[in-house]
């Protein structure tokens, strides 16, 4: 059965491990603690499927805008959706909490990535010269609306939409 939570500080070596993974520049454990203790506007959530933690997401919640930080699935567990599904979770809580956008950057060369993010309602808004520092690649910057009825009949959705009557 699949889970969504919160990260807690027990995650984060976990979570480390899924970093190296899956980026070229992966974030510390330090980063993660500053983010989980330190930073107000940060919220990750956790994916577990039958206890295991298989992939996790960040984002920054301020006023009703939601910038993702990261999102990443382990290694043995991608090209099953379950990218798709983190995803979604996460725009389902950015909506729920306030967020009425989300944006997030992605590296101009990440074809897969930006694949699903435009299928998830994403379109392109700029670029980033020279964002990502592992290499200077230039970041393509993407936004979406979140409207309830595009995010499926989840409680969430809905919880939201009621809130908002």
């Amino acid at each position: 059965m699949m889970i969504y939570r919160l990260m807690n500080l027990d995650d984060i070596s976990t979570i480390v491990e899924i970093e190296r993974e899956s980026f070229s520049s992966p974030w510390s454990e330090e980063a993660f603690r500053s983010e989980l203790t330190q930073n107000l506007f940060a919220k990750y959530m956790i994916m577990e499927l039958e206890g295991v933690i298989i992939g996790y997401g960040g984002m920054w919640l301020i006023i009703d805008e939601a910038h993702i930080t990261n999102i990443a699935i382990r290694e043995k567990y991608r090209g099953m959706g379950y990218g798709k599904q983190l995803l979604q979770e996460l725009m389902k809580t950015a909506h729920w909490l306030g967020a009425r956008r989300m944006t997030l950057e992605v590296r101009v060369s990440n074809d897969t990535a930006q694949s699903l993010y435009r299928k998830m309602g994403f379109y392109p808004s700029g670029i980033r010269p020279a964002y990502y520092s592992d290499n200077l690649e230039d970041a393509l910057i993407m936004w979406v609306e979140l409207v309830a009825e595009d995010l499926g009949d989840s409680e969430t959705a809905g919880a939201a939409e009621g809130e908002e009557a």
